[in-house]
């Protein structure tokens, strides 16, 4: 299968890196390229890309909004979306990963690490380090959370006890592996759990699982 990914990216030096990357290897190719927001939204919503590599700060339209337009909520069949930026800008990343991205990567990993992003994210598999889920995360759980909960509301009552363990791990950033060490179980099981854990909860992917976790509260209590 071949990876067919949009590069929207400003910098032409980088965009041109991005694209001799992806070229270059045998099951990826470059659909197209777009240096603006709007142009974004039009390469991404006419190319139907697999994966589209997303710069937050694009002329005219963010790459934020760029990507709740093409993979937000209500978006039928949306491409993955991979989020390159720097650290000081993580609040953007957040933000980005509530409007739809699967995860995000710094501007400065090495190119490598940028292919092996765009085929982690194609897989249907979220790119969220445990490290950078704990400390992006945790410093904005409290814009997660609502406000006042229903009386007697809990989204996660669907969840079988063990689920519940591994959702409470996997909000505190652990991999997969580390979850299977933690538990004493296997790297195997730990995947069921999680895809048992994203169908109940009709979500699409980890992040989503983390972000739910805070906005709940299920992170931070014993329950």
């Amino acid at each position: 299968m071949t990876i067919r990914v949009v590069i929207c990216e400003d910098q032409e030096v980088v965009r041109a890196g991005y694209v001799t990357a992806f070229d270059a290897q045998p099951d990826m190719e470059v659909a197209g390229v777009a240096a603006d927001g709007p142009a974004a939204v039009e390469a991404v919503t006419g190319l139907k890309p697999d994966v589209v590599v997303m710069d937050i700060h694009l002329p005219l339209m963010d790459g934020i909004e760029v990507t709740r337009r093409v993979a937000g909520p209500g978006v039928v069949a949306p491409p993955k979306v991979l989020v390159v930026t720097t650290f000081n800008v993580d609040k953007y990343v957040y933000e980005a990963l509530r409007a739809g991205a699967s995860g995000f990567l710094l501007k400065d990993a090495p190119l490598l690490e940028l292919v092996n992003g765009v085929r982690t994210v194609a897989r249907g598999e979220s790119l969220l380090s445990p490290a950078v889920t704990r400390t992006l995360i945790g410093r904005f759980a409290d814009r997660l959370r609502p406000a006042v909960p229903a009386p007697g509301e809990d989204p996660l009552a669907v969840l079988a006890p063990r689920e519940r363990e591994v959702l409470r791990l996997i909000a505190r950033g652990l991999s997969n592996a580390e979850i299977a060490a933690e538990l004493v179980i296997s790297f195997e099981t730990v995947r069921t759990y999680v895809s048992r854990i994203l169908t109940k909860l009709d979500l699409r992917d980890r992040v989503q699982a983390v972000v739910l976790a805070y906005r709940t509260g299920f992170a931070d209590d014993d329950r």
